[in-house]
């Protein structure tokens, strides 16, 4: 798509005619086959990587692309759920095809890349068969493009830096408010106040700890990532080659213990080759091999810092000085004496019958972890020209083959804690007796663990035919056949796609066009005499710009097209985890059922799922209108796409529309069949707007994409109570809860007969867990049935799932002589998110946020934000409520980057041919009301900024 990608030009040198005529006829790769861009009709849109790289330098394979497509959310296109149940690493992305073979995104980098694809329509991926169905991203590799020979190489080194750290109380607030908790539960104080004091005063941190997990002793505000690329390239007239050695290592924000040397570094080789056999035949081969490490601690110490209380281990620091044992603790001084894991023979780990593990000890003497991964990915082919036997006819086969290994390497120390006994002498507090809480051992060895592997066999060939007859009538075709099986250690069956397919297309003088495909798809998830099915394709498109009515008007050239598909998919053909025999009656086995012969028990078989012989695919059915043009001698080009998705027949377990007694019968058995049944429909548009101009020597352009996306469920098998129970006519990521009336106060409650505290008459009991107090939160009773349950929960509002339902990216190049600025921002609205969790909604023995002073009080009922405090469970509070939600719309500074360019007459008959230098900063800005919320991580490695230099040289 012309506007999908930023058009690049030289400031000095290109006027906006001469670059668009370049951006039309720049090749892009689609499904099985390459197209000028303005010959694509709609559904598709590319980004030029290797241009896209002289000025926004990226560490991953699609960052910062959907502030330059849209359509792409950065997790799908249009919406669409993709396939859960992948095994090739995609992270939950559509289907990832690099160099047109099935692989993971992230085994390639933006240095190796030459152009990304995004195939969103279903026309675009018709070719490519079921598993396709999500939409496809297709990224292709680089190849040389020069004679002789060329080097570049670069180097960048940065530092992350963290941009929000969670904030917890100090142990004597904890404490302080934990007894509030257990007094507003009715229960005695846990803490007394000189234990309070002691922990407040810093009298003896290690017998009364007071941790802060984020300190600058466990935790470094900075870590450097730095990388190195070598690209080779060159040939001559029968055989050309390119080659990426790449380089990079990254390290931690811990900042202690093993944890300090914490890093991950990867290294990777490419090799493309392209050979000239004759004058009828060609070859490639591409071959990557890549080796990554990833050197960590121990234990889950981001995991503890959201978890653990600052006052725990309860009576002992997580490590305590050996000069506080009592010289004449003979005992005790005997232990430590024994013990291995002292560090630096100067500390011991604290612990208690409670702690026996703490995330600080564990990051000292809990040993180490490497997790290790190796891929190899080779593939290899021809084409052949078949002019000789029919003019514009030519056949490409392609073969290839990946291994994939990982497995973790692990020194598994154990370490034991030890439970001080504290004195006081004379004011001077010892520790008198030490009791050891489990075993000490340094294995000295390596363990092997999670060991994976993963296998995948692609193949496809076909023939193509592109021939233009009279200089008017354009004729294409295409028949293919195309395959690949994916073996994963741990799953039986195999992830395969196999499918044939047939293309027409023809145009008249590039005015009227007409594409037709149709693939045959296979799939042994579903019944015999049900595993083939047919994917037809139809679109039609009218060049509107190149009409006479259009001659001489703002127009430069516009294009219309109109496409429908139905797509026969198995991606979604699964319950729970299971993708096979679901069409099957199934039966289990239990035992202690029955009883007879004297009181001898039994076994007894009994069924889950009854058969469906009809079992069928899931279909999207989709239609689409794409405009696309350039206006005013090219100053402007935009492109619009409208698009309304069904996936029907998604496939359910427990039909409504079968009797119930088939339903609940021994051990929850059932003798209903899975069926489909349920329909989601997806609708919205996308559009890329580019405007560019040249004013003297500045060049400047601006380009706005976005993406508005509508999403339901048009059908859903549910019987529900009330109206507005009902999930058909709502979104798929819809958000259910209570709405709430604010707290509970006291004038909401009454004294009983027997001294208890009971809501006053004409409120609705909640039946959600335990009794409500003031200071709790109040839900509306819905149906006015006197009581709160699960029939109270509505409808609040959109997760976002499947991306808001609005994105918006934008992005701004200027160049002044041999200086490029370039910024890229996004955003994202519509969508909303829930904080009911342990950093905001306080219960029982969780960690207190500095939120917590924020809680429901007497003193603070008109002014407080947060429910009570409590040592109970928190049910009724912590339910999905619109107490709890927030917005999630945030506009971002993802990327500014300042370029500068040597002078090449600098360099001229020197060895060095081009110098660059550049600076940039990544995800340097978040405008959002929830701005915290949305950049503070909670048991997760904080978030982080990326300030970077990187230098560029070609020789």
């Amino acid at each position: 798509m012309l506007t999908a990608s930023p058009l690049m030009v030289n400031a000095q040198t290109a006027t906006n005619d001469e670059a668009a005529n370049d951006e039309a006829k720049k090749k892009v790769h689609v499904a099985f086959r390459d197209k000028t861009a303005d010959q694509l009709l709609g559904g598709i849109s590319f980004v030029d990587m290797e241009e896209l790289q002289k000025k926004d330098h990226t560490m991953g394979s699609l960052d910062d692309l959907y502030a330059l497509v849209g359509g792409w959310n950065g997790g799908n296109l249009w919406g669409q759920d993709n396939d859960r149940l992948d095994t090739n690493d995609n992270g939950n992305l559509p289907l990832v095809l690099i160099d047109g073979i099935k692989r993971p995104s992230n085994n390639v980098l933006p240095s190796e890349i030459e152009q990304v694809t995004f195939l969103k329509g279903a026309q675009a991926v018709v070719l490519y068969g079921s598993k396709a169905a999500k939409g496809v991203i297709l990224i292709t590799t680089k190849r040389a493009k020069v004679n002789g020979l060329q080097i570049e190489a670069n180097v960048n080194t940065g530092f992350h830096v963290a941009k929000e750290f969670p904030e917890y109380l100090g142990s004597a607030e904890y404490m302080t408010l934990y007894n509030e908790a257990r007094i507003n539960d009715g229960d005695l104080p846990k803490y007394s106040q000189q234990d309070i004091y002691n922990h407040a005063s810093g009298v003896n941190p290690y017998r009364y700890p007071n941790v802060n997990y984020y300190s600058d002793e466990y935790v470094r505000r900075a870590y450097n990532r730095t990388d190195a690329t070598v690209e080779i390239q060159g040939g001559a007239e029968r055989a050309h080659f390119y080659t990426n050695i790449n380089y990079y290592r990254s390290e931690d924000l811990l900042n202690f213990g093993e944890a300090k040397h914490n890093y991950t570094d990867r290294f990777s080789v490419r090799g493309n080759v392209d050979l000239v056999i004759n004058k009828f035949v060609k070859g490639f081969a591409n071959a990557s091999a890549t080796f990554y490490n990833a050197n960590k601690n121990k234990g889950d110490f981001w995991g503890a810092a959201a978890t653990m209380r600052p006052n725990s281990p309860e009576g002992a620091a997580p490590l305590i000085p050996i000069d506080m044992v009592d010289p004449n603790a003979s005992m005790a001084r005997r232990i430590l004496g024994k013990s291995i894991n002292l560090l630096d023979g100067k500390y011991f780990p604290g612990g208690s019958q409670a702690d026996r593990k703490n995330a600080i000890a564990e990051c000292y003497f809990g040993g180490k972890t490497t997790d290790v991964n190796r891929q190899f990915q080779f593939d290899a082919g021809i084409i052949y020209d078949m002019n000789k036997f029919v003019k514009g006819l030519q056949f490409k086969t392609t073969f290839a083959i990946d291994y994939a290994a990982k497995y973790s390497l692990a020194y598994n120390d154990e370490y034991a804690v030890f439970i001080p006994t504290w004195s006081n002498y004379n004011s001077q507090e010892a520790i008198v007796g030490l009791k050891q809480e489990g075993d000490e051992r340094h294995t000295g060895t390596m363990s092997m663990s999670d060991t994976a592997y993963r296998q995948t066999i692609s193949w496809n060939g076909h023939f193509d035919y592109d021939h233009t007859f009279g200089g008017e009538h354009h004729v294409t075709a295409m028949f293919l056949a195309n395959m690949f099986t994916t073996t994963s250690s741990g799953s039986y069956h195999r992830y395969a796609n196999a499918n044939l397919a047939l293309q027409g297309g023809y145009d008249f003088r590039g005015l009227y066009y007409a594409d037709f495909t149709v693939a045959g798809v296979h799939s042994a998830r579903l019944p015999k005499g049900h595993r083939g099915a047919f994917s037809p394709s139809a679109t039609l498109a009218w060049r509107l710009g190149k009409e006479k009515f259009m001659k001489g008007s703002f127009v430069d050239d516009l294009l219309l097209s109109v496409s429908y598909s139905n797509l026969s998919e198995d991606i979604d053909v699964y319950m729970g985890d299971r993708m096979f025999y679901l069409y099957d009656a199934l039966w289990e086995t239990a035992g202690g059922g029955f009883t007879w012969n004297e009181s001898t028990s039994t076994n007894y078989t009994y069924s889950t799922t009854g058969k469906n012989p009809v079992l069928d695919y899931i279909h999207r059915k989709e239609w689409s209108v794409n405009l696309r043009g350039s206006f005013f001698k090219n100053i402007l080009s935009a492109d619009l796409t409208f698009f309304n998705t069904q996936m029907t027949g998604y496939i359910i377990q427990n039909p409504s529309t079968f009797p119930s007694h088939l339903q609940n019968g021994l051990a929850g058995g059932s003798f209903k069949p899975a069926i489909n049944n349920d329909i989601t429909t997806r609708r919205g548009f996308d559009f890329s707007v580019k405007a560019q101009k040249q004013f003297g020597d500045v060049y400047a352009s601006l380009g706005v994409v976005g993406t508005y996306l509508y999403n339901v469920r048009s059908k859903f098998d549910e019987i529900k109570d009330e109206e507005y129970l009902k999930e058909e006519g709502r979104p798929i990521d819809a958000i259910w809860g209570f709405q709430n009336l604010g707290f509970y106060q006291e004038s909401d409650f009454t004294i009983n007969d027997k001294g208890k505290l009971v809501l006053k008459e004409g409120l609705p009991t909640p039946s959600l867990g335990g009794s409500v107090q003031p200071g709790d939160l109040k839900y509306v009773d819905q149906n006015n049935d006197g009581k709160i349950d699960t029939k109270d929960k509505v409808y609040l509002g959109q997760r976002g799932t499947f991306g808001a339902p609005v994105t918006l990216g934008f992005n701004i190049t200027v160049k002044w002589k041999n200086f490029t600025l370039f910024i890229l921002g996004n955003g994202d609205f519509g969508a909303y998110g829930l904080k009911n969790n342990s950093y905001y909604n306080f219960n029982g023995e969780n960690k207190y946020s500095v939120e917590a002073r924020n809680r429901w009080t007497k003193e603070t009922a008109a002014t407080a934000t947060l429910p009570r405090l409590t040592a109970g469970s928190g049910v009724h509070n912590g339910q999905d409520s619109d107490f709890w939600m927030y917005s999630t719309d945030r506009f971002n500074i993802r990327k500014v980057q300042l370029t500068y360019d040597f002078p090449k007459e600098l360099w001229k008959n020197k060895w060095v041919k081009d110098l660059t230098i550049y600076i940039s900063g990544n995800d340097l800005l978040t405008i959002a009301k929830e701005r915290k919320i949305l950049e503070t991580s909670i048991g997760y490695a904080p978030q982080t900024r990326f300030y970077n230099l990187g230098v560029k040289v070609t020789l």
